[in-house]
């Protein structure tokens, strides 16, 4: 599907497309969703008070996403592979801010040290390098600073032919919010509604020290 075609599919869409020019082009291929149901307090620490944690039924979540980032580049720009393909991990949560919902990242780490760089110089997103591996069935990160770890081994199931109010709340966003040093900066996002389907794992082990009180149940929910 051409970016016009995906431009011109709308009807999914939460709000109206943005009237001003599209920016910066990505894929995000291959990805795995691990959902937390979390406790609000322990979040309210980590999100700034100007941004309101989006709650579904009254609960706050935040996901795991590792992926394989691809083809990113500027409008006016083509994809340079070394650079706009590697393997990123985000830990985000759901918030409100302008009459709108969309997500915030509580951490974002990439497989490339130069895509990083360029990554947090463009977009002032808190990109931080990670050793990542990834295969068909094993997704593994590990950065020694921060002790932080994901040790996945997976078999992707079947498609998902009916979405709940939940799967849609959960990966349905069209808006990034981010806190800088001197703001928080607002992005529209748009996108293809996500084919989802079901996953089944053979190892799962997360370790991110700073978010141990969010994540140290099992996931409440899955996606492929």
């Amino acid at each position: 599907m051409t970016i016009q075609e995906i431009l011109n599919t709308t009807k999914h869409r939460p709000w109206k497309m943005p009237t001003n020019q599209w920016k910066f082009y990505q894929e995000w291929n291959n990805a795995i969703f691990l959902h937390y149901q979390v406790n609000l307090n322990e979040l309210e620490k980590l999100v700034p008070e100007e941004l309101e944690i989006d709650l579904f039924e009254g609960k706050p979540w935040i996901s795991v996403v590792a992926f394989t980032m691809e083809k990113i580049r500027p409008k006016n720009l083509p994809y340079f592979s070394p650079i706009s393909n590697f393997d990123e991990i985000n830990i985000r949560t759901y918030v409100k801010s302008n009459h709108k919902s969309g997500v915030y990242f509580l951490s974002i780490e990439a497989g490339n040290k130069i895509s990083c760089k360029v990554a947090k110089r463009l977009s002032e997103l808190p990109y931080r390098f990670s050793e990542i591996k990834r295969t068909d069935k094993k997704y593994e990160s590990l950065n020694l600073g921060l002790n932080d770890k994901l040790n996945i081994e997976y078999t992707i199931g079947k498609q998902l032919t009916v979405k709940t109010e939940l799967d849609k709340w959960l990966t349905e966003r069209y808006a990034l919010f981010q806190d800088t040093e001197k703001s928080i900066n607002e992005f529209d996002i748009h996108h293809l509604e996500w084919p989802i389907n079901e996953i089944e794992f053979q190892q799962l082990e997360i370790n991110y020290p700073r978010f141990e009180k969010l994540t140290k149940e099992k996931p409440s929910k899955f996606h492929y």
